[in-house]
């Protein structure tokens, strides 16, 4: 078992259903609700075995960003209460990032905030969206513009359901495991390099050293009012893309968005923060060795452009990204003109020329 220990929660990378049963063991919640989507109920639940005893109440909620809606809210709030959920009482998140995120923010809002538990079944939400404390919604396409800070009381990592996803979803995760080597750990992508079929990745491996950047990071700057930007790192113009793809039916993953970002934000950092030609085209190629092009063309610029002008990190109207001079480092809340980010979504068009 490994175990990060954050100020006031920990990570905690074990059989689930093992370490979810002393959890509850040591916590006498009045009590306890499980919110799946029908995907995790039928391959995830089963692995917890009689971890949630008997009276575990399920809270089921259809799969899929595009559910990830205030809308969804109401029917997990009114199941909750339907179940007797009070202020003592546990919700255990058991899913991707969708679950992660909607399941924090109801437990958040719920009478003022009941405590919660991540159980991450995705790579994409292992990797990154369990961990931090930012929770939240979709609203009128744009990515978590409803949502709050508020940390889970534990996180519990269990490799085992990585066995249980089908390979466009590792390859979503995988975006952000990449991404934790290019801001803070050049070692970590050099040990990527190696990798060519994700089937056959020990995760293990990987995800420790990814787990300590964002942990890093988090601590230091737990409401994103500095350091914690660079965790945005591709995700500027890899959630305008991924939101343009919910509206026009060409669905992207959100890990997929995030490689597309990454590689466009690395062209950024090469005109805009000195990134060496020769890591813009390293970056450039190991997405693309993972990654298959996104179905959009120049003619979407405009419309890719206004969702991003919606994003919340946004300053004054000004759109801004974290860049990278290096492999490695990083330089938050750099702002980009509208011509540099249509000059790096040519580039990501042209890069399969």
């Amino acid at each position: 078992m490994i175990n990060l220990q954050l100020k006031d929660y920990s990570i905690n990378l074990a059989k689930a259903g093992e370490a979810l049963s002393h959890f509850l063991a040591g916590n006498q919640y009045a009590k306890t609700a499980v919110l799946v989507d029908k995907n995790t109920r039928q391959h995830c639940l089963p692995l917890l075995g009689g971890a949630l005893g008997p009276d575990c109440f399920i809270i089921e909620i259809p799969p899929g960003e595009q559910h990830k809606t205030l809308q969804t809210c109401q029917t997990v709030w009114a199941e909750m209460l339907r179940g007797g959920l009070d202020r003592h009482s546990l919700l255990i998140n058991l899913g991707g990032g969708v679950i992660g995120d909607l399941g924090g923010f109801c437990a958040a809002t719920y009478m003022r905030g009941i405590d919660f538990v991540q159980v991450p079944t995705t790579l994409l939400s292992m990797a990154d969206s369990s961990i931090g404390g930012k929770v939240g919604v979709d609203f009128q396409f744009v990515k978590n513009i409803i949502g709050v800070f508020q940390n889970p009381r534990a996180v519990f990592i269990d490799t085992t359901f990585l066995n249980t996803l089908p390979l466009h979803e590792t390859r979503s995760g995988f975006a952000e495991i990449f991404k934790h080597g290019l801001i803070a750990d050049a070692s970590l992508w050099g040990r990527l390099q190696k990798i060519q079929d994700l089937r056959q990745v020990e995760w293990m491996q990987f995800l420790p050293p990814s787990l300590a950047v964002k942990k890093r990071i988090v601590e230091e700057d737990p409401h994103e009012k500095g350091i914690r930007k660079a965790l945005n790192f591709g995700h500027t113009i890899g959630h305008a893309v991924e939101s343009f793809s919910l509206q026009n039916d060409r669905p992207l993953l959100h890990g997929e968005a995030v490689a597309l970002g990454i590689v466009c934000e690395s062209f950024l950092s090469y005109k805009m923060a000195g990134l060496p030609t020769e890591s813009l085209a390293a970056i450039t190629a190991f997405a693309h060795r993972f990654y298959p092009p996104c179905l959009f063309d120049k003619e979407d610029f405009p419309a890719i452009m206004a969702l991003m002008k919606k994003d919340k990190k946004n300053k004054a109207g000004h759109i801004h990204c974290s860049l990278i001079p290096a492999i490695g480092q990083v330089l938050v809340d750099r702002e980009c003109g509208e011509t540099q980010i249509a000059e790096s979504l040519a580039y990501y068009l042209g890069s399969f020329a």
